[in-house]
């Protein structure tokens, strides 16, 4: 008997490394999100109940995946006396082949994107549903990366599930030529997971590495699939961003800047393959936003230290970013990228020409740039001011912490 291993603590831990594999295993055998979503739950019930008295398995996810299907038989035989599509479900479902076959189970997840990301789906349903489903990103995470109520997110999810049963969207990864209509979503949402691992939205941690490896190993997944550009700068840009994790926190736990960060700490390995990704993409006649993104994260990477780093060449590229994609967003970076090459007061003019017209009113970052460069030009007054507006939009206890500790310094200067 092995009480310990199969305590509370494992199947905790199987369900926060296994649960998404597992759903889409069972999505894939039952055809719906709903009955695979009750037999996921069902599975992990059994796993409560019998791991600690038996042991966790040697394959958990094979169990979990085996159990969930038996429950949902059991669960089709109750409900079947009147309709005999759910009694040749049942039958279909003890006869399947695949259910233990490793290429089928981790090619699942990337099966369940696509058809997360079907044509037929809003451009926004098909990102919220694909958060929710393959990654377990809660619908107020999933509210704040889109800057809407959660209610709106969970209503979106609900009208995708209806639509793909309705619909009977299949199942799988699409033919190669349907595959470039559904390529965008699908990018949008990688990125989007990666970000909440890299800068976790709420809570107490910066960064949630199980969200940033399960990016980079779809992203993995994708190029194999699909070798264009914009895939290949997608995999750079997360590679490059998450090779500097390490260096991002201290040993407690607090927020590093980037010109502060011990680059001995950053994963040579990582950026060596990024940076051979960039090039992949940049070869490209038309390079995309994200081998843009993925270029400047790669000057970022490959300096030496933070006063060799090309700043000038990074305005460049946000340059043409914001030709391509335009945004406040990006606008906020080239505004700093500005700051860092030709004075804070070139980058400070840009900055406040976005505050003036009212874009990204709650972004913190906005109003914290602001500061740093008010700062740099000897503003204290209005540099405070901007670090109180920067704290009212933050989320994040480790970047508020930080927020807080520079209005205190400068605060104690004692004087404007």
């Amino acid at each position: 008997m092995r009480d310990a291993e199969g305590g509370p603590a494992a199947v905790e831990a199987i369900y926060r490394a296994e649960s998404r594999r597992v759903l889409a295993t069972l999505i894939r055998l039952l055809g719906d999100f709903d009955r695979a979503e009750e037999a996921l739950h069902e599975a992990f019930a059994a796993a409560v109940q019998q791991w600690p008295r038996d042991g966790v398995p040697a394959n958990p996810r094979a169990w979990l995946v085996s159990a969930g299907r038996f429950k949902a038989i059991d669960a089709l035989r109750r409900r079947s006396r009147d309709d005999q599509a759910l009694r040749l479900l049942a039958v279909q479902l003890e006869e399947s082949a695949d259910v233990d076959d490793p290429d089928a189970l981790e090619d699942d997840r990337l099966r369940l994107i696509f058809t997360c990301c079907h044509p037929a789906l809003p451009a926004d349903a098909r990102v919220a549903l694909t958060l929710r489903t393959v990654c377990d990103l809660s619908t107020g995470e999933i509210a704040r990366a889109f800057l809407v109520p959660p209610a709106t997110i969970a209503q979106r999810i609900v009208r995708a599930k209806a639509k793909i049963r309705d619909a009977q969207i299949a199942y799988q990864v699409p033919e190669r030529s349907a595959l470039a209509e559904r390529l965008d979503s699908v990018l949008q949402v990688l990125y989007l997971v990666f970000n909440e691992g890299y800068a976790a939205s709420t809570g107490a941690q910066l960064t949630r590495a199980d969200l940033c490896r399960e990016a980079i190993r779809l992203g993995r997944l994708l190029l194999e699939l699909l070798p264009e550009a914009e895939v290949c700068g997608l995999l750079a840009l997360m590679l490059l961003h998450d090779a500097r994790r390490a260096a991002r926190t201290d040993a407690t736990g607090e927020l590093v800047r980037l010109d502060e960060q011990d680059r001995r700490l950053w994963d040579a390995a990582q950026i060596a393959e990024g940076a051979q990704l960039v090039q992949r993409a940049l070869t490209s006649r038309r390079p995309g936003c994200y081998g843009l993104q993925a270029a400047i994260a790669a000057l970022h990477a490959e300096a030496p230290n933070a006063a060799q780093t090309d700043w000038a060449q990074i305005a460049r590229l946000y340059d043409l970013l914001l030709q391509l994609s335009p945004s406040p967003v990006i606008e906020l970076n080239r505004a700093v990228a500005l700051a860092m090459h030709r004075g804070p007061a070139a980058g400070l003019a840009l900055l406040d020409e976005l505050h003036a017209r009212g874009a990204l009113p709650d972004y913190h970052l906005l109003h914290a740039a602001r500061a740093d460069l008010l700062c740099r030009l000897g503003r204290y007054a209005e540099a405070r001011q901007a670090y109180r507006m920067a704290l009212q939009g933050v989320r994040l206890e480790p970047e508020r912490r930080f927020l807080l500790q520079r209005l205190a310094a400068l605060e104690n200067t004692g004087g404007d």
